[in-house]
């Protein structure tokens, strides 16, 4: 039995990889919380049921056409308008089996060996494994707790390269819930305007899930560098479709046919009555995603004045997401017994055996000095599950 290197090459997705071992722990009979997976506990609002439900009677059960039923991009393409003030055409959008078969599509269909593409750190977990997978090599710019984990033009300028193909980071983030606003990208926009040759993807998954003061900002919205931006969304977060996997793109003719392309040998495209209900969700009822802002914006609040509770946590103000990215470094060094903490994961490890609790170590978003935790639970679950984190913290010496 054997399997190809490129397996071997690959890394386990971190947030799955904890995620699982935190169900293995409360099948052997332990409460355990898990604030590790990306995923709202909302339900998907009843009207985006309907609407597929209603789908499924209407016979919308064969295969759609690959980038996706003209009726879902059309949607998108009105959404980009009225939302981000955006121009594209139905033929310039791709919908895909989630927005990372989107990235995947991208990275198989534009990069070839030693390209290098440039990823704001900290990242979301996959980016690394799906650039990899293309060869390409992902080269990462990197920024701290200090300034709300924003890479500065100076940073940017100095990481691109001869090969540098494409830059990809996400706003809202993940893992850090740091939004760049217009006044952030300006400065960002100057640089890659002097090379005209590099692609810009945006991951703007979270972009519903926003708390700042001005609003969710796309970096297409610039006009010099419109023409090479390519914008990543989907509806898992916005509108808790986890389940449902339906991501899209919005991106240059040429460069969404040949993502249509790939995909036609991969997938031939997303489920035919979930985009039905997709389009659905796009254009009609949003308060119930207004709901999910409010209340994830209520729970930040919460879980940011807990963890400034915990001695050794370092924590900033994130304006998006559903994720607190607090800098844990301090209790390096520290130990329980035979235990010792040296890194993140030795700490997430801790946490999860000795407070039954389920979190995501920095490293595997480039970041091993923090910890991911996601406050995608009900308030009575992240009360009950920082008092076990503080109290475990306390326990080391």
């Amino acid at each position: 039995m054997y399997v190809s290197d490129r397996l071997k090459n690959m890394a386990e997705s971190a947030t799955i990889k904890m995620a699982q071992l935190a169900r293995e722990l409360k099948s052997q009979g332990h409460e355990v919380i898990s604030l590790s997976l990306g995923e709202p506990d909302f339900d998907t609002p009843d009207h985006i049921k309907v609407a597929a439900s209603r789908a499924l009677q209407e016979g919308y059960t064969k295969y759609t056409p690959v980038p996706g039923l003209l009726e879902l991009r059309n949607a998108i393409v009105a959404k980009l308008k009225r939302d981000n003030n955006l121009d594209f055409s139905a033929n310039q959008i791709v919908v895909s089996n989630g927005a990372k078969q989107s990235v995947a599509n991208l990275s198989l269909s534009l990069l070839n060996e030693g390209d290098d593409v440039l990823v704001f750190t900290p990242y979301w977990v996959s980016y690394k494994e799906i650039i990899r997978l293309s060869g390409a090599n992902p080269i990462f710019v990197n920024s701290t707790i200090e300034t709300d984990f924003k890479i500065t033009a100076q940073d940017l300028e100095a990481a691109i390269t001869d090969n540098t193909r494409m830059v990809l980071f996400s706003s809202p983030c993940n893992p850090t819930g740091t939004v760049y606003t217009k006044e952030d990208f300006a400065p960002l926009v100057k640089v890659l305007e002097k090379y005209p040759d590099i692609l810009i993807v945006s991951d703007e998954i979270y972009e519903y899930i926003n708390f700042s003061e001005g609003g969710h900002c796309s970096i297409a919205s610039f006009e010099s560098i419109f023409n090479r931006c390519i914008i990543i969304n989907g509806f898992s977060k916005g509108f808790s479709m986890t389940g449902w996997r339906l991501g899209y793109m919005a991106a240059p003719l040429w460069v969404a046919q040949a993502c249509s392309k790939i995909q036609g040998q991969f997938t031939s495209g997303a489920n035919s009555y979930g985009q039905k209900a997709a389009a659905d969700a796009l254009l009609s009822d949003m308060s119930p995603t207004t709901q999910m802002n409010n209340a994830f914006r209520k729970r930040r609040d919460l879980v940011i004045s807990l963890l400034k509770e915990i001695d050794g946590f370092k924590v900033n103000f994130p304006e998006g997401a559903f994720y607190v990215f607090p800098d844990i470094s301090d209790l390096y060094g520290k130990s329980f017994g035979d235990k010792t903490i040296n890194n993140s994961i030795d700490f997430c490890e801790y946490i999860l055996y000795s407070a039954h609790v389920a979190i995501v170590a920095g490293s595997a978003f480039g970041a091993d000095d923090c910890v991911r935790i996601a406050y995608s639970a009900s308030e009575e679950q992240l009360k009950e599950a920082i008092n076990r984190i503080k109290a475990a913290v306390k326990a080391l010496i």
